[in-house]
């Protein structure tokens, strides 16, 4: 074990005391409890835990180890000064979050059975090239699973419907920045075109235009059938407020779309839309997707598909964000990307459901995931 390693292993006694790695071998002396997380050895005060890492350092780990969770207790205080700022508990936190990642797995890899390490695992390197157990894929949910699941949000965990649409529609909006970043675009001008059916699908497409707009695209939206609901007027009114044009008429001939903007978002129909109400006020608007060239991006249901059987007739997305969880019909997607944005879901929730979501690294919010096997 290297010299820098040193300083974080030493033991820290009362104020004023020196501290220094404990002199007595592991096979002398007594230990005995003095309560408070405190062992006495031959003298020397030793917080945490006595265990030894080496015969031949003889040093507490007490910095790294406690039999108390993670947070209880301020990170090896000591009664009589040592968790004071300028104390021996200071000394020991600072050294601790100094602490070489080599040294911290080393330590972690060789804990005895029973003790909680006071750093997160994700912290620790791995220390064997042996692959871990491979990730199962994310379970994909029925309509039924999805409105089970979106009431216990909103009527166990007390989401608001503002609330999860606020949600869903930021995590479209950065899926779609994941998509087409600003540099990749074909066009000079960043235009996003967003059409918006009548129901919650269409809100979600409202707030993921307000983002676009904030990550310095340039949205217009098609919003033909307007909701009366209070709250989808709401974000109709912010999107106004923040000067994204709205289109009066959705133009039959493709090729101005294709030449106007470089993606549609597709945020007409949803999952808790019936497939019969494409047929309806919205099936210009289906047929005219259909034909477009550029790139389609469908808000957790494709519209014109069915939730659990999908569509050979409908729409084809280029890119597909389920929210939540994939729905069935994800698995005939055959587009180039899917994105899930399901990290917000709390994790009892996940385990109820069996979701098996994906790794989320560092701060995303929305994860691309591999074709369902």
């Amino acid at each position: 074990m290297g010299a820098s390693v040193l300083p974080l292993l030493g033991c820290g006694g009362p104020k004023g005391s020196e501290r220094t790695p404990c002199a007595a071998s592991a096979g002398s002396g007594a230990e005995t409890p003095l309560g408070s997380g405190a062992w006495k050895r031959e003298g020397a005060v030793c917080w945490g835990s006595p265990w030894r890492f080496h015969d031949a350092c003889r040093v507490s780990l007490q910095p790294f180890w406690q039999h108390r969770p993670w947070g209880t207790e301020g990170l090896g205080a000591a009664p009589g000064g040592g968790g004071s700022p300028g104390g021996a508990g200071a000394v020991r936190a600072a050294s601790h979050r100094a602490a070489p990642h080599s040294a911290v797995g080393a330590i972690a890899a060789t804990a005895p059975a029973g003790l909680i390490p006071l750093f997160p695992s994700r912290l620790v390197p791995a220390m064997s090239s042996v692959p871990g157990p491979s990730r199962e894929p994310p379970r994909y949910l029925s309509k039924a699973e999805a409105e089970a699941m979106e009431k216990e949000l909103l009527e166990d965990y007390r989401f608001g419907r503002q609330q999860l649409i606020e949600i869903w529609g930021h995590a479209c909006a950065v899926a779609v920045t994941k998509a087409f970043p600003l540099p990749s675009l074909p066009r000079k001008q960043p235009t996003v075109l967003v059409v918006c059916g009548p129901a919650q699908n269409g809100a979600i497409g409202l707030v993921c235009a307000r983002h676009l707009r904030i990550f310095d695209y340039e949205p217009t939206i098609f919003y033909p059938k307007r909701s009366l609901d209070p709250l989808y007027r709401d974000f109709t009114t912010q999107c106004e407020k923040m000067d994204i044009p709205f289109l009066s008429y959705l133009p039959t001939e493709v090729q101005l779309i294709n030449d106007a903007y470089n993606a549609v978002v597709d945020a007409v129909l949803g999952a808790e839309t019936e497939l019969g109400e494409g047929r309806g006020p919205c099936a210009s608007i289906l047929a005219t997707l259909k034909h477009i060239r550029i790139p389609i991006v469908s808000l957790d249901v494709p519209s014109g598909w069915d939730v659990e059987a999908g569509s050979s007739s409908g729409i084809s997305p280029d890119v597909l964000v389920s929210l939540m969880a994939p729905k069935q019909c994800a698995r005939r997607f055959l587009g180039r990307q899917h994105f899930v944005a399901g990290r917000f879901v709390p994790y009892d929730v996940q385990k109820k459901f069996e979701l098996n979501p994906p790794e989320y690294p560092g701060t995303e919010c929305v994860v691309a995931l591999r074709a369902p096997q």
